[in-house]
Parts: C-alpha cells; sequence; structure tokens
C-alpha cells in the first residue's frame, strides 16, 4: 500500500524528553509478545554498515535521519533476540532484509521510530506502522477507504483521528501481507473492522484468493503519536 499513497501530518511532532522516552515504550506495550526497539528521538552518532550507508549516500537529510535511527532501533531489537548486529538493507519494494531465521517490521514517523521482530519458527509475519495522530489531508480517506470503513471508524471516540487509524491499520496490513505473498496489495483489498478497545479485524479481499485471509491487530494512539502493529504466530 505504500507505494500508492503517502501522507503526512500538518506539522512535525515535537521530539519527547528523555524522561517522556522512559515512560512511553508504545511498540513495546502494543506487542509485548515480540522483541521492540524504539525511539522518539534521532539519537547523534548512530553508526551504520558500509552496505547501508551506501543505500543512502544520495538521500536528503531527514531521510537519512529516519533511516539511521530505524536501523538503530532494528539493532535493539534483534540484541533482544540475542543476535548481532548486521546490515539491514531495503529488498523488494522496500522491505527489510532480515536475518535468516527472523521476521520483522520497521516503521518511522514526525516524533517516532520502531522496529519489532521475531524468530520465524514463533511468529510467521509482523507489520507494524505508525503514523502522526491528526486527521488525514483531505481526499485521502475516499480514495482508501471501503463504504463499510466509512462506518466503523465513526464508532471511535470523536476525539480520535479515527481515519489516520484506519490508514495506519491499513499500512500494517500491507507490511505483515507482502513478506508471506511478494504481491503488493491495493487498499481497497483489505477491509478493517476498528474495535474501541484497541484491536482491529483485517479482512484480505485480495483476488484471487490467498492462503492468507485475514489478520488481528492492535491499535495506539498517545502522545501524539499512532502505532498500529500484527503479529501473527507461526
Amino acid at each position: 500500500m505504500s507505494p500508492v499513497i503517502a501522507v503526512s501530518g500538518a506539522a512535525e511532532l515535537p521530539e519527547l524528553s528523555t524522561a517522556g522516552r522512559q515512560m512511553t515504550g508504545l511498540l513495546a506495550e502494543l506487542l509485548p509478545e515480540v522483541a521492540t526497539g524504539e525511539a522518539y528521538t534521532d539519537p547523534p552518532g548512530i553508526a551504520l554498515f558500509p552496505a547501508e550507508r551506501q543505500v543512502i549516500a544520495s538521500a536528503v537529510e531527514k531521510r537519512r535521519r529516519e533511516f539511521t535511527t530505524v536501523r538503530h532501533c532494528a539493532r535493539i531489537a534483534l540484541r533482544e533476540l540475542g543476535l548481532p548486529a548486521v546490515p539491514i538493507l531495503p529488498g523488494e519494494r522496500g522491505a527489510p532484509g532480515w536475518p535468516p531465521g527472523v521476521v520483522g517490521s520497521m516503521t518511522h514517523c514526525a516524533g517516532f521510530r520502531g522496529c519489532a521482530v521475531a524468530f520465524a519458527a514463533h511468529v510467521r509475519t509482523i507489520g507494524v506502522d505508525a503514523e502522526p495522530a491528526a486527521p488525514l489531508p483531505n481526499g485521502v480517506l475516499e480514495a482508501i477507504a471501503l463504504p463499510e470503513e466509512h462506518v466503523t471508524i465513526k464508532a471511535l471516540a470523536p476525539d480520535l483521528p479515527a481515519d489516520r487509524i484506519l490508514f495506519s491499520a491499513k499500512e500494517s496490513v500491507y507490511k505483515a501481507w507482502f513478506p508471506l505473498t511478494r504481491r503488493f496489495l491495493q487498499f481497497h483489498e483489505a477491509r478493517i473492522d476498528l474495535d474501541p478497545g484497541g484491536t482491529f479485524t483485517a479482512t484480505l479481499l485480495a483476488d484471487p484468493p490467498l492462503p492468507v485471509t485475514g489478520f488481528q491487530g492492535r491499535w495506539m494512539c498517545r502522545n501524539g503519536v499512532i502505532v498500529t502493529g500484527i503479529v501473527m504466530p507461526a
């Protein structure tokens, strides 16, 4: 889904203080069954592997910071699994290349970078996404949402950016879907049912049908950030 529509908030989110980072582990709280790493600023002095530096050699500064910090988060998560630091290079459609026997997902937005990983023997796929907690730009909801989804987002509290939560859930679906199928997925090929309690169900409508027909996911909106995630057991 990401290659089709990219959206951003109206303004960059402020970086959280060190105290805020210690108190808040959004991804760790959302997906406690897998290893996670997250950051709310771009710490200086993070080292990249030479192959990673080559990938972003001509990138703008904002892209370089996102790329670098999210890989720092990935190495924190891999260390939780007892694995060494390795280059994490973007592959087909930008999907991160994980070490053998590992599945994972990375995400970044203004004010948040995060990663979740697990051993493939325990988890089949992971999809995570983070978005600024702000409404979608005009016209985007109409481009991504099915008629039924306009109904489901109305069930959420009126002070929540329900349209952006829906968008993030669909991004998580794509990130969980692509490693399993190596196929692109249009926004209208996944129907999301959001539950006000912080979960969602994704029904896949891709044609022709594939063995993966849906996912169960979770969502959270806190400190100006929306985080959605899917962990599918092996």
